[in-house]
């Protein structure tokens, strides 16, 4: 049995031991998700833990390469934060991680409403299936916002 003098020694090691490791870890290990972290193959789909979406947005430069970067958008998850999507939800879904913006325009392909719905996609990847089911809710919004306008003789859209 260990005396109490060598568990007392071993106490200030141990705590000296946790603190290095913590001073050499990434701020980034400590934080969570940090979109502008993530590389350009992470980003889309993933959510900070500030429970906002990562989204990748291009730049470009004149002459020269788009250049790509994660950054953090200001639309916020309800029931998730630190969230990287997995490669297999990915695959499932039919989404693609180079997708650049948030858009909804991939709903109106049969072909990505049949993957999104498959139960491979609806049932195990509830990142992917809140992001397009908000899309479509914020969709349909917007369209009966410019009937009700074009109805009441507003703005002609």
């Amino acid at each position: 049995m260990a005396s109490s003098s060598s568990k007392m020694m071993a106490f200030p090691l141990l705590l000296s031991l946790s603190l290095l490791l913590l001073l050499l870890l990434p701020p980034s290990a400590l934080a969570g998700v940090i979109c502008e972290d993530l590389p350009q193959d992470l980003c889309a789909f993933a959510i900070s833990s500030s429970s906002k979406r990562c989204v990748l947005e291009s730049i470009p430069h004149n002459g020269g390469p788009t250049e790509y970067q994660c950054r953090t958008s200001e639309v916020v998850v309800e029931r998730m934060s630190d969230w990287i999507e997995t490669d297999e939800c990915v695959k499932a879904c039919g989404v693609d991680r180079n997708t650049v913006g948030i858009s909804s325009d991939s709903l109106l392909e049969p072909q990505f409403t049949e993957k999104i719905c498959s139960p491979s996609c609806h049932q195990n990847c509830p990142n992917i299936i809140d992001l397009y089911f908000n899309l479509a809710a914020a969709e349909e919004i917007g369209n009966k916002e410019r009937s009700s306008i074009r109805r009441h003789g507003g703005i002609n859209v």
